[in-house]
C-alpha cells in the first residue's frame, strides 16, 4: 500500500476559474484532475492520495469533498479554513464530512502566534483531533514549538520539509537545528516532500546519493514513525517527472527495510491523519 498525501486537483474551466496556479504558469493553468493523477501513480503502486488545498476560496473546500465523492482514491483532505470569528462555523460544517482530516496554514499564520482568536481557531481544531499542516519556511520553524505547546496533542505536519533547500552536502546547520528542536515534539510529522523542486534544478537529479545528506537530517530527528510520502503533485512536475519523485524516497528508504518502507509509504500518514485505510 502507498498513500501520496500531498496532491492538488483543480479545474480553471470553472464558471468561477481558480485562484491558483496563475494564468500565466505554463506548466500547472490546466484542468488537473484525479484521473489525471491515477494514470501515473497507479502505475508506481500508489493505492490513495490525501489532497492538500491550495485555494484560499472557502468552497473550494466542497468542490474537493464533492471530488471524493465520486472517486474513492481520495482517502482524505486537507482543507484551508482561515482562523478568523467564522472558524469554528465553517470547521464544522466541513469536518462533518469524514473524509476531511485537517487543515493548511502557512508560515505568515504562525506570526500571529499572539491573537487570542488565531489561538482558539487551532484549539477548535485540536478538540476535533484534526490534524494541522504548516506550509512553513526554516525561519517559521522556530516558531513552532510556541504552538505545540499551547496545545500539546494536536498532530502537525510539516510540508515540504520546512523549504530547506537541497544541494549534494551537509544542507544548513540553522535549518539543522530548527528540525531537530521540533522534532523533539512527539505529535509533529514530517512529508519528505518537496525534494526535486527544492534543488531549484530543472529536470532535478535522480540519483537518491543527492538528497542523502538532507534525508538523512530527518531522518536522525523524527525516526521511523514520523516521516511521511507526499509528492506534491502537480507541482513536482516542474522539476521531475512523478515516477522520478517516488524513486528517490523509494530507494532511501526501502533501503531501511519492509517495515521502515511501510511506515513511510502509508503507516504513518494513517496515524498522523487518522485514515480510515
Amino acid at each position: 500500500m502507498i498513500i501520496d498525501t500531498h496532491t492538488h486537483f483543480y479545474d480553471p474551466t470553472r464558471p468561477e476559474g481558480v485562484p491558483w496556479p496563475n494564468p500565466n504558469d505554463e506548466v500547472l493553468y490546466r484542468r488537473v484532475m484525479p484521473e489525471d493523477y491515477k494514470t501515473l501513480a497507479v502505475p508506481e503502486g500508489v493505492t490513495g492520495t490525501v489532497v492538500v488545498e491550495a485555494s484560499k476560496w472557502l468552497e473550494d473546500n466542497q468542490w474537493i469533498l464533492d471530488l471524493a465523492v465520486e472517486e474513492s482514491f481520495i482517502v482524505g483532505f486537507v482543507g484551508h479554513l482561515e482562523p478568523t470569528a467564522d472558524f469554528e462555523a465553517n470547521l464544522n460544517r466541513f469536518s462533518a464530512n469524514p473524509l476531511f482530516r485537517g487543515i493548511r496554514l502557512g508560515g505568515g499564520h504562525l506570526q500571529a502566534i499572539g491573537d487570542p482568536t488565531f489561538l482558539a481557531s487551532i484549539e477548535k481544531l485540536a478538540a476535533k483531533e484534526l490534524t494541522l499542516d504548516l506550509l512553513i519556511n526554516p525561519e517559521a520553524l522556530l516558531i513552532l514549538p510556541t504552538l505545540v505547546e499551547h496545545t500539546p496533542k494536536m498532530r502537525i505536519v510539516i510540508n515540504h520539509i520546512a523549504g530547506a533547500r537541497i544541494l549534494e552536502q551537509p544542507p544548513d546547520p540553522s535549518w539543522v537545528s530548527a528540525i531537530r528542536e521540533v522534532a523533539r515534539y512527539p505529535n509533529i510529522y514530517c512529508k519528505v516532500s518537496g525534494l526535486a523542486e527544492h534543488t531549484g534544478q530543472t529536470p532535478a537529479p535522480t540519483d537518491v546519493a543527492y538528497y542523502t545528506p538532507t534525508i538523512d537530517v530527518l531522518w536522525d530527528a523524527f525516526g521511523e514513525d514520523r516521516l511521511i510520502y507526499g509528492s506534491n503533485w502537480p507541482v513536482s512536475e516542474r522539476f521531475a517527472p512523478y515516477k522520478v519523485v517516488q524513486q528517490i524516497v523509494n530507494d532511501y528508504f526501502s533501503a531501511k527495510g519492509d517495515t521502515v518502507k511501510a511506515k513511510f509509504f502509508w503507516q504513518n500518514a494513517k496515524a498522523a491523519y487518522k485514515l480510515s485505510l
